[in-house]
């Protein structure tokens, strides 16, 4: 899981419960070594640190945050929540805008990322297609793109097996807030879960996949832009 609906779902306030169980999910501080070693995975200890790198839904920062402690100082954060981008304090730009039609020049950025904010598309295939078109558009023909997501592996069925058991929530904070947030996202997140060939289709029409894996509830995609 990654921060919040926060591209689609309207403006949630302090008491949001969503937000309340994200909150309870993982500290900031969780939330910034879990990137840190994702990134670590995905080789971008091997991307020039000069690199221009957008990172979309980035929500509060946290992946920005992990970005800047790996050496990356030329990042910018995309997310449509003017709320939760205020709550970022480190010296990335931040824009507000739709990952549908995304706010850069043609073939103007080497590396674009996606920590679970693509489970959150209202509408698949059309939003995916849209989001991933716009991302091709933005990167230069030698960039590449990383994304994390949400996927159906035994390990995750587990999971929400064990989330929809009442004494489970009861005794663990954290199978309690993840199973709050599956309710409230439920719509599109099983739209997401159950729709594999359809996602993959999608993401090899505008990607070649360099480093792929299917493991422990994640889809990890590290790819460049098909000509």
């Amino acid at each position: 899981m990654k921060p919040a609906p926060q591209q689609f779902a309207p403006a949630a306030s302090t008491a949001d419960p969503w937000e309340a169980a994200y909150s309870r999910f993982e500290t900031p501080e969780q939330e910034i070594r879990k990137f840190v070693a994702r990134l670590k995975e995905s080789a971008a200890g091997e991307w020039p640190k000069d690199s221009e790198i957008v990172e979309l839904f980035c929500g509060r920062g946290n992946g920005l945050h992990a970005l800047e402690q790996l050496g990356f100082s030329r990042i910018e954060g995309v997310d449509l929540s003017p709320r939760l981008l205020a709550q970022y304090t480190g010296a990335a730009k931040c824009t507000e805008a739709d990952c549908r039609k995304l706010p850069f020049a043609d073939r103007s950025k080497d590396i674009v990322i996606v920590q679970g904010g693509l489970h959150h598309l209202p509408t698949l295939p059309a939003d995916l297609d849209q989001t991933f078109a716009e991302i091709r558009r933005v990167l230069r023909p030698t960039g590449r793109v990383m994304f994390v997501e949400p996927w159906s592996t035994p390990f995750l069925r587990l999971v929400h097996i064990i989330c929809e058991n009442p004494l489970a929530r009861k005794l663990s904070v954290k199978f309690d807030a993840l199973a709050t947030m599956i309710e409230h996202e439920r719509r599109t997140y099983e739209q997401w879960l159950t729709q594999p060939e359809l996602v993959l289709a999608v993401a090899e029409k505008y990607f070649v996949p360099a480093q792929q894996s299917f493991t422990w509830g994640k889809w990890r995609f590290v790819g460049t832009p098909r000509p």
